[in-house]
């Protein structure tokens, strides 16, 4: 009878929408949640255990099942559910992936089952509202200290500010809407909730390192920051859907980590921290340094940019083995990697690009980078 029951249960995950996390969307998941009636992945059931009082979770092909519990999970399963718990999900709110940081995942089960933030959409003003003001810990661009500043978001200025004093009148910086975005970093930052937000400041990437040791706290920023994005592109381009607009909200880089480099006057390769924010190639001393020490532009392959396996003949003085490089219509860009691994995944983000025809807006951001100093 036991075997029957969890071969009922196992036989459920044949329906397409129970193929995949219900949550992150990871395939073939072998939890299931019996008082939600959702089939989720191990990385996820985690999470679930955490919520005991909406959720328990059982082992799909190891526990031992009731017939109530079986009949349950045969009346909903995914498809069920989401239309439930996230039948009113704003289209800018992140919905994460398998891929994503554990808050971003947490805080998105949490919002559905626990505060049931998408069937009540009154709970979702904190990042709906279009103005959102508080403390967050931000990193100081000289000490590296992280200390408490006041931030304010406001879409009738289209801009996040903050400020170094919760009385000063002026703000430190002022972070224009059309130009920013963020993205949780938290092995970098070392704090599970920490989240980078860079902005264009004279068109050049300025960065600035925060977090809020309440981990819903941060979300809400991110996602208000996404809201605030969605809005100001809603004005910006009116003809587009959201389903055009919503990955323009906000971007993980296509890759980052240590490369060497050689400048175009000096022979020495000197270690440094990379980015590679869409077509943007940022270097940096440091990988939390406030501004990059130099941006390349990297361009469609129509237009004279190519990527190439190794280094000339010639080169000397670098220390890693494993070259690459960039060639733009101006000048070659010398690299080196420390392990073919980690070339590898460098070839790869930059051939995305360079095979990617470039857009109108993009012609203009290249011809600044000629224009640059």
């Amino acid at each position: 009878m036991a075997k029957e029951r969890r071969k009922a249960v196992l036989e459920l995950l044949q329906r397409p929408a129970n193929a995949r996390c219900a949550d992150c969307g990871a395939p073939d998941p072998d939890w299931a949640s019996y008082t939600l009636g959702v089939f989720i992945c191990l990385s996820c059931s985690g999470i679930h255990r955490n919520i005991p009082q909406v959720s328990k979770v059982k082992s799909v092909r190891l526990d031992a099942w009731e017939d109530a519990q079986v009949e349950f999970m045969t009346s909903r399963g995914n498809h069920v559910a989401r239309a439930t718990f996230e039948s009113k999900v704003p289209p800018f709110y992140y919905r994460p992936s398998a891929s994503d940081c554990q808050l971003l995942r947490e805080q998105w089960i949490r919002a559905k089952y626990e505060r049931q933030e998408f069937t009540h959409p009154e709970r979702q003003e904190p990042y709906s509202a279009g103005y959102r003001e508080g403390f967050l810990w931000k990193r100081g661009r000289d000490n590296g200290q992280f200390l408490s500043r006041k931030f304010v978001l406001t879409e009738r200025e289209g801009a996040l500010k903050y400020f170094n004093r919760s009385d000063a009148k002026e703000p430190k910086a002022i972070m224009k809407i059309e130009h920013l975005n963020a993205t949780f970093q938290p092995a970098k930052i070392g704090h599970p909730h920490g989240l980078q937000v860079t902005y264009l400041k004279d068109n050049s990437t300025r960065n600035i390192f925060v977090y809020h040791e309440d981990g819903k706290e941060m979300v809400d920023w991110f996602n208000a920051l996404r809201a605030a994005r969605f809005h100001y592109l809603q004005v910006a381009f009116p003809g587009a859907s959201d389903a055009d607009l919503v990955p323009k909200l906000s971007r993980n880089y296509l890759q980052e980590g240590y490369m060497e480099k050689t400048g175009p006057k000096t022979e020495g390769f000197r270690k440094r921290w990379f980015t590679m924010d869409d077509r943007r190639l940022m270097y940096f001393k440091d990988p939390l340094d406030a501004f990059a020490r130099g941006e390349v532009f990297i361009g469609s392959r129509e237009s004279g940019y190519t990527v190439l396996d190794g280094l000339p003949p010639s080169t000397q003085g670098h220390h890693w083995p494993h070259g690459i490089t960039i060639v733009t219509p101006e000048r070659r860009f010398l690299l080196a990697c420390e392990t073919e691994s980690e070339q590898r995944a460098w070839m790869e983000a930059f051939r995305k690009v360079v095979d990617r025809p470039m857009l109108p807006q993009e012609y203009a951001v290249e011809a600044h980078f000629k224009h640059k100093p």
